[in-house]
């Protein structure tokens, strides 16, 4: 990945058991009071947890009360996705899975409830306030990162505890890598990127570790996923690779 050699590359181990989750162990041994993680396929490609598709509403329901009850919260947040840069803050939230319209992010300061986003090869952004104890999950394809929702995200946390960036912690989930990620030139230019001399691919993990140091994130604050969507290691759903289903990204304030 074309990132600083100062911005680590890490591993999410696999948990086993009937929710395929990809922990993220660095920040669970840093910050024992946040759960960062994200679902993978399963081994039969059967835990699709998208709302918006083909599976029928009872069996996606049924995994994501797995999920709450895996990993001990008994609310949950997402949205219907829509590319673009608006996050919704949470100061509460009813027990049970609440969805709302066009959000791309969420950040809460609230202990009990798990931020989602649903991604298939675009990153999910977890950017966590130690200080302030606040967290908020982006949902980064690459209109997203061209429509700065990072720098909304740090926004966000800002608006909502006071989150200066230096304080940051940034971790760019498993999503397509840059050997995979073939594009065309507008991506390029939107990002303000030049275009590589040979083929069409782009890193956008080390997109947005840039951005994060342009942010004022310290590079040293920054890690990146080793699990590529398309290419392995793990079990992920691709869009790339084919696949319609989802797997999600969550993060919350353990109560």
């Amino acid at each position: 990945m074309s990132v600083s050699v100062a911005t680590r590359i890490v591993s999410e181990p696999a948990a086993r058991g009937g929710v395929p989750l990809f922990v993220h162990d660095d920040w669970r041994e840093r910050f024992p009071w946040a759960f960062a993680a994200t679902t993978g396929a399963g081994d039969d490609a059967s835990f699709d947890l998208g709302l918006f598709g083909d599976t029928p509403v009872g069996t996606t329901m049924a995994r994501w009360r797995a999920l709450m009850a895996e990993t001990g919260f008994t609310a949950a947040v997402h949205s219907r996705q829509v590319h673009g840069n608006l996050v919704q803050l949470h100061h509460d939230s009813p027990d049970g899975l609440l969805v709302t319209e066009a959000f791309d992010g969420h950040a809460t300061a609230m202990p009990g409830i798990l931020l989602a986003v649903s991604v298939a090869d675009c990153v999910p952004v977890f950017l966590l306030d130690p200080e302030a104890r606040a967290v908020a999950l982006l949902h980064a394809g690459w209109r997203g990162v061209a429509a700065d929702v990072l720098e909304a995200g740090i926004a966000a946390l800002a608006e909502l505890a006071g989150t200066r960036p230096e304080n940051v912690w940034l971790h760019a989930g498993p999503a397509i890598c840059e050997r995979c990620y073939e594009v065309g030139p507008e991506v390029h230019e939107a990002l303000g990127l030049a275009r590589p001399r040979t083929g069409s691919t782009i890193d956008l993990r080390g997109a947005l570790a840039r951005r994060a140091r342009q942010s004022g994130i310290a590079t040293e604050r920054v890690t990146i996923s080793a699990h590529c969507t398309k290419c392995g290691p793990g079990r992920f759903f691709s869009h790339r690779g084919g696949e319609r289903g989802r797997q999600m990204a969550v993060l919350g304030i353990l109560a």
